[in-house]
């Protein structure tokens, strides 16, 4: 089980404001796992029925229930899901000829989908997140079809593996220990069949994504920052 890096990290100037580090964290992890969702995608060749986008979502989120202690997961979902409510305060109108889903809904679906895997034990995380108790009756079965379709690509990688290859460029930053420490974990999961790369690097602006054509996942440097500004916009 992996625990937040911040949680283990609360001394120094660097970490004064721990609840916005812990934010930031948390939604570099959310979204990295939504790049590698595309990654696994393609590499493996998986059918999508639907958005891609969509089923990267419910990738991460998986992600997210599978890899934590309880704590940890659930403190992660909320600042994931809020992640998207901040991208919805600074978006402005909605662009619904976008390859992604409108920000609101894709915090519902996590909000929903996170829910769903544990109904017993999250009930105040629905609660808090306001999702309506007529829509959270569904949410355990839709988590089951969602752990059904992902379950089969995750048990085919599963081993130890070197298939993540990890590029800082030079950079050192709190993306760069978040996205290090986690390819060294997803290693320590899983083997894929080709080799992947995760590269941080400035891309001339906030951004995430996978590149098929290099087979990369590219973590910009600038999203940090947007994160943060993202995290004042909620505060």
């Amino acid at each position: 089980m992996r625990y937040l890096l911040a949680f283990l990290i609360l001394a120094g100037p660097v970490w004064a404001d721990e609840t916005r580090d812990r934010f930031v964290e948390a939604n570099l992890l959310g979204i990295f796992y939504h790049e590698f969702g595309h990654a696994l995608i393609d590499v493996l060749g998986l059918p999508v029925f639907g958005q891609e986008e969509d089923a990267a979502d419910v990738a991460s989120i998986l992600m997210i229930d599978a890899f934590y202690e309880e704590e940890a997961a659930v403190d992660l979902a909320y600042d994931a899901a809020f992640g998207f409510l901040g991208e919805a305060e600074v978006a402005g109108n909605v662009a619904y000829w976008d390859v992604h889903g409108p920000d609101e809904q894709r915090f519902y679906n996590t909000v929903r989908l996170f829910y769903g895997a544990n109904p017993e034990v999250r009930e105040d995380f629905a609660e808090d997140m306001g999702l309506p108790m007529d829509r959270a009756e569904t949410c355990p079965e839709e988590f089951e079809l969602a752990y059904d379709s992902w379950s089969a690509a995750f048990d085919d990688i599963a081993g130890q593996g070197t298939s993540l290859q990890f590029e800082a460029n030079g950079f050192d930053n709190l993306t760069v220990d978040v996205i290090a420490a986690e390819v060294a974990a997803l290693n320590g999961d899983f083997n894929l069949p080709d080799r992947v790369g995760v590269v941080i690097e400035e891309c001339g602006k906030a951004n995430a994504f996978y590149d098929p054509a290099e087979v990369q996942i590219i973590m910009c440097t600038e999203f940090e920052a947007h994160l943060r500004d993202l995290f004042d916009v909620l505060d």
